[in-house]
């Protein structure tokens, strides 16, 4: 890691209050990357010019209509691309994996994303398909010890993982503890060995100087993707979270959408709102222009 600096906090913060407040003018430069650094009197909340960038800001998040006709199947097809096709239900059963990683070769999903103990079985299933093997760490809490998120990663990797879903530690983030965060993040990144690393940040629960913050500092600490949302959390993702994520990392990482994309409609709002991947149970429903059921 690296050496311990006194103001990460204030730095933070600060990239939240220039994120957000670009968003009102010509886009401010682009910060280099911050290391991981160590904490100095952790206060927890960003400074008031970050919150009140915040509010500022709160009148230009995109809407939509819930409203909107299904578009023609042909026009969902090409969604297939964006989609990590997702089974991370307890209740899974091999059968339901083996039919998973069928309906992923047949759309060319970009991924299946599956329970660790299923690694394994998906990528034996999936060699030579073009469809990347994805596996969660941390999952759905965020809250097991960055050693334990470092062996999950190790071992899925060892199994044939090739991109990792990782629950940012949630309480450690709302505490303003964004030295626990950025090592916690980055000590997976370092793990996966160049894999693909996506950081859910859970923002159902997380208030919006809390979303910068968390897309802000895994940036810093190397990671690929910000994820919306574990599916877990008591709601999913929103085209105005993908839309504040995207512009928080603008165009260095990636944003995933997902939980409760059902439709096609619902993969073209997230899409239009800067998500590069989608997470979904519905996938096959999604491409096919119909409504898929919720679920993980």
């Amino acid at each position: 890691m690296a050496e311990a600096t006194p103001d990460l906090i204030g730095r933070v913060a600060d990239a939240v209050a220039r994120e957000l407040l670009a968003r009102q003018g010509p886009p401010a430069p682009k910060p280099a990357a911050t290391p991981c650094a160590a904490p100095h009197g952790m206060a927890g909340a960003p400074n008031p010019a970050a919150k009140h960038a915040l509010i500022e800001a709160g009148a230009q998040r995109l809407g939509h209509s819930t409203e909107d006709a299904a578009p023609p199947a042909q026009e969902c097809r090409p969604y297939a691309r964006y989609i990590d096709h997702t089974l991370l239900k307890p209740t899974a059963t091999e059968d339901e994996v083996r039919t998973l990683c069928a309906q992923a070769r047949e759309h060319q999903f970009a991924s299946v994303c599956v329970n660790p103990s299923f690694v394994p079985l998906c990528a034996e299933l999936l060699k030579g398909s073009g469809v990347k093997v994805c596996t969660v760490v941390g999952f759905p809490l965020g809250a097991t010890t960055t050693a334990v998120k470092v062996f999950e990663t190790r071992e899925a990797v060892a199994n044939g993982a090739e991109e990792i879903d990782m629950v940012v530690q949630i309480g450690r983030l709302k505490s303003g503890d964004y030295q626990y965060v950025c090592d916690d993040i980055r000590g997976v990144v370092l793990a996966a060995q160049g894999r693909l690393v996506k950081v859910i940040l859970e923002t159902t629960v997380l208030e919006e100087h809390e979303k910068v913050a968390g897309c802000t500092l895994s940036k810093a600490a190397g990671a690929h993707f910000v994820k919306t949302s574990t599916g877990f959390g008591g709601g999913g993702a929103t085209a105005e979270d993908v839309a504040l994520m995207r512009r928080v990392v603008g165009p260095a990482l990636g944003v995933k959408a997902s939980g409760g994309i059902r439709t096609c409609g619902d993969a073209e709002k997230m899409v239009a709102a800067g998500a590069n991947r989608l997470g979904a149970s519905a996938s096959v429903a999604i491409v096919a222009g119909a409504e898929g059921k919720a679920g993980y």
